[in-house]
């Protein structure tokens, strides 16, 4: 296993010190895994969402849509009737 240098052992303990995290072990780990998401979504071509997203277009075309002011309209009144 390799440990840290020092500049970035000081970094983590900083975010310890501010009370983002635990401990350097929980900082180091959340943040690593966090950036090997990262990456794995920046080598995702995305190739699996386009025929959603034309789908989704093609709806706009059709009319098939609200807008957001509707929406917000249509979710205010639902949390109304559910307030009774």
């Amino acid at each position: 296993m390799t440990t840290l240098t020092a500049e970035l052992g000081a970094r983590l303990k900083t975010l310890v010190q501010s009370g983002a995290f635990a401990s350097v072990e929980a900082a180091a780990r959340t943040l690593l895994a966090e950036r090997l998401a990262e990456r794995e979504l920046e080598a995702d071509d995305l190739a699996w969402a386009k025929p959603l997203v034309d789908e989704g277009l093609a709806a706009i075309d059709r009319g098939e849509f609200i807008s957001l002011e509707e929406h917000k309209a249509r979710n205010a009144a639902r949390r109304a009737a559910m307030k009774g």
